[in-house]
């Protein structure tokens, strides 16, 4: 980390901080799940009150998702001065929608996602945790501010085992995942591939052959070099079968002598001997059914109603970015994004508008048994900060 760098923890609106204190490509990595709650319908955010909220998503709803003044003036802020693309679609969207608690939030995501947009080195991507409650809607903005090209995935997360509201009425199937959006701002955008380990239904059946000298597992593999001559495979013969082969007839002859090339008998095809413990595991997908969510008795839980684990934090943290770079999570609740970067040895900025959040940061930053910073953040209580207030740690 740059020795002069002081992570930094905001209470307050996110739109006026980011507007204010976060300079134009600045951030290597953007992680946001809005104060959303993903037991939400239509039918709540359609109708002008919900009684599903806990309170500290009430106060953040009720201060932001609601058609009013504050709205219209958003909404007249972006049709005059945002981009063009995201002005248009803003204008359709109200046409179709009307005025309501879901335009509401599409205008309020639409103002913070520009700013997003604008603090995002080029080189730098954005995750937005959402469910399928808007998230048709939330990735139309996406494609406005980022251009459709620059959508790399639509991650699934399997959240639950289970789920079913049957007992209370519901004809619907069990709702499981939630979905991660990811973009790039550019073509030229951080990633560190990881990779899985196989699972073992594919270990006994692709890797089924096992070596007894040394137990270890291993499969055959094709050595026919692809698309033959046309290609610029080399043809030559080696235990009496004669093709275009993948590797030189030197390097080929390498690999015979190390007992690679196995030949199952006199005129088979040579088959390349490709062990398990050597493969690094399967490419991570786009739907994550490995990371469980906080269980009742998990040491992290914190007692946050949309808390997320650190494992699926630190996966996206580690994959998008790289020691030192610079991570802001705009809507950070309980602190896991700041606490997976801090762990991960890159910087941070964190930003809430709720009590309960900041309270449950200032705990974790201060009991982390990493070398997280003790938030020193005054906040009086029932106070609504309008500029923001900053907490900074080294």
């Amino acid at each position: 980390m740059a020795d002069d760098w002081k992570n930094k923890l905001y209470f307050g609106d996110n739109l006026g901080i980011m507007r204010e204190h976060i300079a134009d490509e600045s951030v290597d990595l953007i992680y946001l799940d809005p104060p959303f709650n993903s037991n939400a319908t239509y039918n709540v955010l359609f109708a002008e009150k919900n009684g599903t909220q806990s309170a500290a998503q009430i106060e953040a709803f009720d201060d932001t998702w609601h058609w009013d003044m504050k709205a219209e003036g958003t909404y007249h802020e972006i049709v005059t001065n945002g981009p063009r693309k995201l002005a248009d679609l803003i204008q359709a969207l109200r046409s179709f929608l009307g005025q309501n608690d879901m335009m509401a939030y599409l205008v309020m995501m639409a103002a913070r996602l520009d700013q997003m947009h604008r603090v995002l080195k080029t080189t730098g991507s954005l995750y937005l945790h959402c469910d399928p409650t808007s998230s048709h809607y939330l990735k139309l903005l996406l494609d406005a501010l980022f251009t459709p090209r620059n959508f790399r995935n639509e991650i699934v997360w399997k959240r639950s085992t289970a789920h079913s509201d049957i007992g209370q009425g519901a004809k619907h199937l069990g709702r499981l995942h939630d979905t991660i959006f990811f973009y790039s701002k550019s073509d030229d955008y951080t990633t560190n591939m990881q990779f899985l380990e196989y699972d073992e239904d594919y270990t006994n059946s692709f890797y089924r052959h096992v070596e007894p000298e040394t137990g270890r597992r291993y499969t055959l593999d094709n050595l026919a070099g692809p698309g033959g001559a046309a290609k610029g495979n080399p043809e030559y013969e080696i235990l009496g079968v004669t093709r275009y082969w993948r590797y030189s007839k030197e390097r080929m002859q390498q690999l015979y002598e190390e007992g690679r090339i196995v030949q199952s008998k006199p005129g088979a095809v040579p088959r390349y001997k490709r062990y398990l413990d050597e493969m690094p595991g399967t490419p991570l997908q786009d739907i994550w059914d490995d990371i469980p969510p906080i269980g009742a008795q998990a040491k992290e839980r914190l007692g946050y109603p949309t808390q997320k684990p650190l494992t699926l934090l630190e996966r996206i943290v580690s994959f998008a970015s790289n020691e030192g770079d610079l991570v802001l999570d705009p809507f950070c609740g309980c602190g896991t994004t700041i606490t997976a970067a801090e762990q991960l040895n890159r910087r941070w900025i964190g930003i809430d508008i709720t009590h309960l959040a900041i309270t449950l940061m200032r705990h974790r930053l201060g009991v982390c048994p990493s070398k997280l910073p003790r938030c020193l953040l005054s906040v009086q209580r029932g106070q609504k900060p309008l500029s923001g207030e900053a907490c900074e740690g080294s």
